[in-house]
């Protein structure tokens, strides 16, 4: 269990976690909407998606260089301040150019965010219990699909399209309260040895540090591919809903509310058993078990009310399923001295793997002249179960990485870098 301050903590920080998610989600329920107003295809509407993961790929880039370097909270104070500023000019956008840029503005900053939460989440909770922490941090997830995500498509309905934006950019203040309030200053990577191979004044040294790590290398291999075969389906579910199986615009809202009740009691039963049998083990079965869920909802035609929520449910289960431990147990890859490092790129690689997720999906998808329907939804579906498969065969090599304890594996993941093992 978590003691006081460390639920105040992953409390403050699920908030962030819900106004990103929100933030990044709000714009694919919006698809059919923006299309029909900005007059654009389904390739732009991917490319308004990827916009966003692709700065946050390049800006988790960027401070992989510095992100050791200063204290955790200020890190999080600055990026959350920038992420609030372009979130109102993506309130500010009128058409499609200049909602292009905001987007990617917001991506810039918010693809970070995600690499000081999880840096601040592993260096404050041991790794036998880390499961249970990113389980309740995936609650965030869930509360934006449940209240976040509806509500926001409640006022692009009934207001104007924009307004979700501006609503989020009053949440994001209030926020920022709460993280100068609740989240302590997290500097003790500052006073710590450094690991590394190459001169402390060489400007490559934290990347080339992680990279020349051989489990820390697998790891960013195996989250790229884990988060291309989760994002490639996720941009067009939306659209899909409404073209495809008939559903109305506002009917979307009971989508990710039914998905969101699913995950929010699922994902903390994930973060349980993933510390009680194992990441990996847990992983695995995720992986098996979200071959259904992505079958169902890309082969969905007009299936009634009940079915289409049905499917939607075991969809957003089999998401935080796969995502809860896989993240958890990659966070055992590296001694928090490097972590903040360690998770930008990993913020990086995982960003640019939801950008060419999307991007390819919407090559593959089309849309029907006649009727307007997405064709070869299906075959995105396969690529991902596909994909998904193929991140087994990475696991088998980071599978020890549940064994050890996580003082003893710090110390070992430290001892190989420097070239001890």
């Amino acid at each position: 269990m978590f003691t006081s301050l460390e639920k105040k903590i992953l409390t403050v920080l699920a908030f962030v976690q819900f106004n990103h998610i929100v933030d990044f989600m709000i714009i694919m329920p919006m698809g059919t909407q923006l299309m029909r107003l900005f007059n654009i295809e389904a390739q732009q509407f991917s490319l308004l998606v990827s916009s966003y993961t692709f700065f946050a790929g390049l800006s988790g880039f960027l401070a992989s260089f510095y992100m050791d370097r200063f204290d955790r909270k200020k890190s999080l104070l600055l990026l959350f301040t920038g992420f609030t500023l372009a979130t109102i000019f993506c309130g500010l956008a009128r058409d499609y150019h200049s909602l292009l840029i905001a987007r990617a503005m917001t991506g810039f900053f918010g693809g970070v965010m995600n690499s000081i939460i999880l840096s601040i989440t592993s260096d404050l909770i041991d790794y036998k219990r880390r499961g249970m922490a990113m389980g309740f941090l995936a609650t965030a997830f869930s509360a934006a699909s449940i209240m976040g995500v509806p509500f926001s498509i409640f006022l692009s309905q009934s207001l104007m399209w924009y307004a979700p934006f501006i609503f989020l950019a009053l949440l994001c203040l209030i926020i920022l309260v709460g993280i100068h309030r609740y989240v302590p200053s997290i500097n003790q990577h500052l006073n710590e040895q450094p690991v590394q191979h190459v001169p402390r004044t060489t400007f490559w040294q934290p990347v080339v540090s992680v990279l020349q790590s051989p489990v820390q290398r697998v790891s960013l291999i195996f989250m790229f591919f884990v988060m291309f075969s989760h994002f490639s389906i996720i941009p067009f579910i939306a659209t899909s809903q409404v073209v495809n199986a008939g559903l109305s615009e506002q009917q979307l809202t009971w989508i990710y509310l039914i998905g969101g009740i699913c995950s929010f009691f699922s994902a903390p039963i994930v973060g349980r058993m993933s510390d009680s049998y194992g990441k990996a083990k847990v992983y695995f079965y995720s992986i098996m078990f979200s071959i259904v869920p992505i079958i169902l909802i890309t082969h969905q035609g007009r299936d009634g009310l009940w079915l289409i929520l049905l499917y939607a449910g075991l969809f957003f289960i089999s998401a935080g399923s796969r995502m809860i431990p896989a993240q958890a147990l990659v966070s055992a890859a590296v001694s928090s001295q490097q972590r903040g490092t360690f998770m930008s790129l990993l913020s990086c690689l995982q960003s640019l793997a939801m950008a060419a997720g999307a991007y390819i999906a919407g090559l593959i998808v089309t849309i029907d002249p006649k009727d307007g329907r997405l064709l070869n939804y299906p075959t995105v579906g396969y690529m991902a179960i596909g994909v998904g498969l193929f991140t087994l065969v990475i696991l088998q090599k980071l599978k020890y990485l549940d064994q050890p304890t996580a003082t003893d594996h710090e110390a070992m993941v430290e001892a190989e870098v420097q070239g001890q093992i």
